[in-house]
């Protein structure tokens, strides 16, 4: 069940949230001579990325100028802005010290550097300046004032991927018939607060999975009484919010429904980062959850290589890692709970 088991231990710490807070893609992308073709709080031209497979002179590639976020549509590459650069340089992102050497050189050149604008002071934050025609306020993960009803913790299509009732009423999903999550699995998600921000969407029939129908869905931007309202998944750590009190050690796991699995396995302290990779603002919860003796374990399987190294990487910037990857999918009929609890031992 096993394929392997790795240690790594990498505790030296970059100020990500520096970093997040401070670097401005639109000039990252210029020191690295894109030509910026700004509309909005978007730029979109070919792809600068080396390796790119297909027609250069195709706007393919996308920017997100203000999240820090990249997409090629011709050659399918896609993270935030320091993985932008780790590619731009030759280095592969999925190498977590090689990506941390990137980090450590990004903030030398644009924090540190003379004439830098100093962090804000705590309890202040910065005002944005709207470009005209834009919303005045963007609003990040606000909490919801409503819950959706009618969840069905028991459907056929539920107990078709093998979790049980108390799994769905323990984490709150169900399958819903109406609104933007029908005929989907409803997931609520939560702030380290617990308050609630949102709603994922997960697909019931995996066959049915395509570039314009994805098995996870998320909140879209709204615009609301001259408040953009954004849901941010890399803002919140799925999970993290049952962890009242800080463990030895927190088993990472990047979908939902790995989490779910190993519930049901009898293992309560497991979170999700809910894609490829992790957030700093997500490495900024784990280092609150885990004591600085503990240790983080990310498990990956068959269905999530690489995310599960990329994902390591990451997290041992800040605590030591152990990193198990399974022979099969993480899921209900594929895991043996007796198995696992060898394995964690």
């Amino acid at each position: 069940m096993v394929v392997g088991i790795l240690h790594i231990t990498m505790n030296t710490w970059i100020n990500f949230k520096e970093l997040r807070e401070k670097l401005d893609f639109e000039t990252v992308l210029r020191d690295f001579s894109v030509e910026v073709k700004r509309t909005g709080a978007q730029h979109k031209g070919p792809c600068p990325l080396p390796g790119h497979q297909g027609e250069r002179k195709a706007a393919a590639f996308s920017a997100e100028l203000e999240r820090g976020l990249f997409r090629c549509f011709g050659c399918g590459r896609k993270g935030n802005v320091l993985e932008f650069a780790a590619l731009m340089e030759g280095v592969d992102p999925e190498n977590g010290a090689a990506l941390r050497s990137v980090a450590v050189r990004l903030q030398d050149k644009y924090l540190k550097r003379k004439g830098a604008p100093s962090p804000p002071q705590a309890g202040t934050k910065p005002v944005p300046v709207p470009k005209e025609g834009s919303p005045k306020l963007t609003a990040i993960n606000v909490p919801l004032d409503f819950e959706l009803k009618g969840l069905d913790p028991v459907h056929p299509g539920i107990r078709k991927l093998g979790f049980t009732e108390e799994t769905a009423r323990t984490f709150g999903f169900g399958y819903t018939d109406r609104g933007s999550m029908k005929g989907r699995i409803a997931i609520p998600l939560h702030n380290t607060q617990g308050r609630l921000v949102g709603y994922a969407g997960r697909i019931l029939e995996v066959g049915r999975i395509s570039p314009e129908n994805p098995k996870y869905i998320f909140p879209e931007r709204r615009e609301r009484n001259g408040v953009a309202h954004e849901f941010r998944r890399g803002e919140i750590l799925y999970n993290a919010h049952r962890i009242s009190t800080p463990g030895h050690d927190i088993h990472v796991v990047s979908e939902v429904e790995a989490a779910w699995t190993l519930h049901q396995c009898g293992w309560s302290s497991v979170v999700a980062v809910m894609g490829s990779g992790v957030s700093t603002a997500q490495l900024e919860i784990l280092d609150r959850l885990v004591p600085q003796t503990g240790r983080i374990v990310v498990i990956g399987g068959l269905d999530s290589p690489p995310d599960d190294y990329r994902i390591a990487g990451l997290v041992a910037l800040i605590r030591p890692v152990r990193m198990i990857r399974l022979s099969g999918p993480i899921h209900p009929d594929c895991v043996d709970a007796s198995e696992v609890a060898r394995m964690f031992k």
